[in-house]
C-alpha cells in the first residue's frame, strides 16, 4: 500500500487531545489515531449507505398484508432456526 504524507493544523485543544490518545496507549502516534478516525468515518458512512439502500428497498416492497404477531412469529423461528434465540 502507498503512503501519502498529509500535513494538517488543528487547534491546541484537539493536539492535546490527541496526545492523550496516545499517552493512553491505544495507539502509537499522530498517525495511527488519525487513520483510525479516517477508517471510522469510512464505516459510518458505509452503514448509512447500506442502511438507505435497505430503506429503499423495504419502501419499494409495499405494504405488508401480514399482521405484527405472524411477522414477529416468523422472526422468532428464524432467530431460533440460526441459534440466535435460545429454544426454552
Amino acid at each position: 500500500m502507498t503512503m501519502m504524507r498529509k500535513t494538517i493544523t488543528i487547534p491546541d485543544a484537539m493536539d492535546e487531545w490527541v496526545k492523550a490518545q496516545i499517552a493512553s496507549g491505544r495507539y502509537g502516534n499522530d498517525s495511527e489515531y488519525f487513520r483510525d478516525l479516517i477508517r471510522r468515518d469510512q464505516d459510518k458512512r458505509q452503514a448509512e449507505h447500506d442502511l438507505l439502500v435497505l430503506i429503499q428497498e423495504g419502501l419499494g416492497s409495499g405494504v405488508s398484508k401480514s399482521n405484527v404477531k405472524d411477522i414477529m412469529q416468523r422472526v422468532e423461528d428464524r432467530l431460533k432456526n440460526n441459534g440466535n434465540l435460545p429454544t426454552n
